[in-house]
């Protein structure tokens, strides 16, 4: 019963994800006036066919990694193109519209995450309160004199020496929300002060500095350095969190800008030695986490499927020439040079996308085999 959940959750989340992503690309092709041949979910062989009457094939494959929507475009060596449909081709459109086309599938994913939030926050969810553990020695937390049971109640980014101002704290609505401020902060290297409310009722503010937060890197967990950690609190104590309708989106926006940026700070770490390469996972993980948050209920799982949609988009904007983000490292040059890249270099950086894609697939694979053994 458990392998059939996680499965289930798994092609789930894949369904869900993939088509949006795809949907994104489709429905701003068509506002941009490009034929559509066929929007496909999954690889492989066809299980489900449809043919619309304007000629879009809709297709449900054998193998559900994947999806993508084909475009009728001149620059495809397998598609004979009459004088006629010139115009509704890809290539034939001008820049801009080619590059909104491209970008419009990673944005998809980001607008669905914030949709997600926007629902958790509109229907409700309990929040973990930021109350906070008795740091551990040598910490910088505990060097600042934060003790256990101090509660944050604000947060305040500091730049360079200037001291915070009391008046100017963002509430604290929960550690989660804390937590990506934390995040944020670490991965970017950025100052903060916290105003916190001790075990007596006392308000005090304490201020990290800068040039004293612990630096990423892959052998240490910045988290435990910092000393910032959340005391274990029955579920029944937790405060919830229900919002309005226009609160929930701007509070949603916020939350998927802030996951972005420190993801996007975590992904360029891999590659600068900032962060280990063992953080990559792949299907495996995927379907484990799907499976676990959709058996804890259905806020966590849509929880789940934000982080994994932003995921997928900014994996998408890696400039590899299988992705979007390489179709769209094109379109910047061809609007520097004034010209496009040529079919034939095309070609030969497609060789080099595919393998570097291969790479980062079976090291996410093998990461993932990994854990399922050490467990």
């Amino acid at each position: 019963m458990q392998a059939l959940i996680t499965l289930g959750a798994f092609l789930l989340t894949l369904g869900v994800l993939v088509s949006f992503h795809e949907f994104g690309h489709f429905l701003a092709a068509r506002a941009c006036g490009v034929r559509v041949l066929r929007f496909a979910i999954g690889f492989g062989k066809p299980l489900f066919t449809y043919r619309a009457p304007n000629q879009t094939e809709w297709v449900l494959a054998s193998i559900p990694l994947g999806g993508y929507v084909k475009l009728l475009d001149g620059r495809d060596r397998n598609q004979v193109i009459r004088q006629d449909d010139r115009k509704d081709a890809f290539d034939h459109k001008p820049l801009w519209q080619r590059s909104l086309i491209v970008a419009a599938g990673p944005f998809a994913n980001f607008f669905l995450a914030v949709v997600l939030f926007s629902v958790i926050y509109l229907s409700g969810v309990p929040q973990l309160p930021a109350v906070l553990q008795g740091p551990p020695e040598n910490s910088l937390a505990y060097q600042l004199g934060v003790s256990q049971g101090d509660r944050v109640l604000g947060w305040q980014e500091l730049s360079s020496d200037v001291a915070p101002s009391a008046g100017e704290f963002e509430p604290v609505i929960s550690w989660n929300s804390l937590r990506w401020n934390l995040m944020d902060a670490l991965t970017g290297n950025t100052g903060f002060a916290l105003e916190l409310e001790d075990s007596e009722g006392g308000r005090l503010i304490k201020s990290f500095k800068a040039e004293d937060l612990p630096r990423m890197r892959p052998d240490i967990d910045p988290m435990k350095e910092l000393g910032l950690l959340p005391i274990a609190t029955p579920l029944d104590q937790w405060p919830e969190l229900k919002l309005s309708p226009s609160d929930a989106s701007v509070l949603a926006t916020q939350r998927v800008w802030l996951i972005t940026k420190v993801s996007a700070r975590l992904m360029l770490g891999m590659f600068t030695g900032q962060a280990s390469l063992k953080q990559l996972g792949g299907p495996l993980s995927i379907a484990d986490m799907a499976g676990k948050s959709v058996q804890v209920g259905w806020q966590p799982f849509l929880a789940f499927l934000a982080l994994i949609s932003i995921s997928i988009g900014m994996l998408n904007l890696l400039p590899f020439h299988m992705l979007d983000g390489g179709q769209l490292l094109y379109d910047a040059w061809e609007l520097v040079a004034g010209k496009r890249i040529s079919v034939s270099v095309q070609e030969q950086l497609q060789k080099v996308g595919f393998l570097l894609l291969i790479s980062l697939s079976l090291l996410a694979l093998f990461n993932d085999l990994q854990r399922y053994i050490s467990s």
